[in-house]
């Protein structure tokens, strides 16, 4: 078995390089959804289309960065610029060295999937801080096709997985650009994030949490449905993105509006934890696949320097 570093790279390889399509089915605190996806890839150019299966109706084309979400049922299209789709896992979408510091790694067998074999792999953590992992990759190039994540019981909080799956299918590339761009009758949205440092934002965290880096800052544009509430020079909020290479923590921070922001809260949804209170004169909300606890580490670090 390879070591983790090559196992990683692999994995970030097979996501962005194989084309496929198949159904893909995700179920966490008692819910379940699932989606369509079409993924080809030629040379340095990659395409992809999602279609929701269940809730309501959504459509999400991928080129490169570029991503334009559909919404058929309010004839809305949101086009922005994102590194990454958000549906599919965004487990090892980088080989991070620095993944071995906080999870261990070991094989756990082999096992059939979606009609393709698959390795199993445990991401196991080395601290409360993080969730662990069980991984299926089917055994040839590496493609994720089964996702757990799990607690510190080993009991699956949440999973994501390829229910049929065709590899190195004929997904026609000019034909999902084309499809991308027929934005007859929808009013196209296109927000800016404005990309900033938490520092020159005035926020910065007290104690570091351990094998958290910061990855990204940057400011939201207020949604037209907050512009309605908001004063027009009103901000949208912050977002200040965290990972250890596996996991994420997203931080907002806006303005207290006590009529918005009614009481201090924490949910868990399977493997996302929420949590949200007041800090001064500002509404912060925390988001990541990590335990409460890790959250809370956050928050009581969080500062604002006035």
């Amino acid at each position: 078995m390879r070591g983790l570093n090559d196992w990683l790279m692999r994995m970030h390889q097979a996501s962005t390089n194989r084309s496929y399509m198949g159904t893909f089915v995700v179920s966490a605190g008692g819910n379940m959804s699932s989606a369509k996806i079409w993924h080809v890839c030629e040379g340095t150019q990659q395409v992809e289309r999602v279609e929701t299966l269940t809730g309501a109706p959504r459509s999400i084309f991928r080129h490169n960065d570029q991503v334009v979400t559909l919404l058929p049922n309010h004839k809305v299209a949101r086009s922005e610029k994102r590194e990454s789709l958000g549906l599919f896992p965004e487990l090892f979408q980088s080989a991070d060295s620095r993944i071995g510091d906080f999870y261990k790694f070991r094989q756990d067998g082999v096992e059939r999937v979606a009609g393709v074999d698959a390795d199993i792999v445990m991401l196991l953590p080395k601290d409360n801080l993080r969730f662990g992992y069980r991984v299926w990759t089917e055994r040839k190039n590496g493609l994720i096709v089964k996702l757990q994540t799990l607690d510190a019981d080993g009991k699956v909080l949440e999973q994501a997985a390829f229910s049929e799956l065709q590899l190195d299918a004929p997904v026609n590339m000019d034909k999902l650009i084309q499809m991308m761009g027929q934005l007859e009758g929808y009013r196209v949205e296109k927000p800016v994030l404005v990309k900033t440092t938490a520092r020159a934002e005035g926020w910065e965290l007290k104690a570091p949490v351990a094998g958290f880096n910061a990855i990204s800052c940057y400011k939201r544009p207020v949604s037209a449905a907050m512009g309605a509430a908001n004063p027009p020079t009103a901000e949208g909020p912050l977002q200040w993105v965290f990972s250890d290479g596996l996991a994420s923590v997203s931080i907002f921070v806006e303005s207290l509006d006590r009529q918005r922001h009614l009481q201090e809260s924490s949910l868990s949804m399977g493997a996302t934890q929420t949590m949200s209170k007041q800090l001064d004169a500002y509404w912060v909300t925390l988001v990541g696949e990590v335990p409460l606890a890790t959250l809370r580490l956050f928050a009581s670090a969080l500062e604002h320097k006035k």
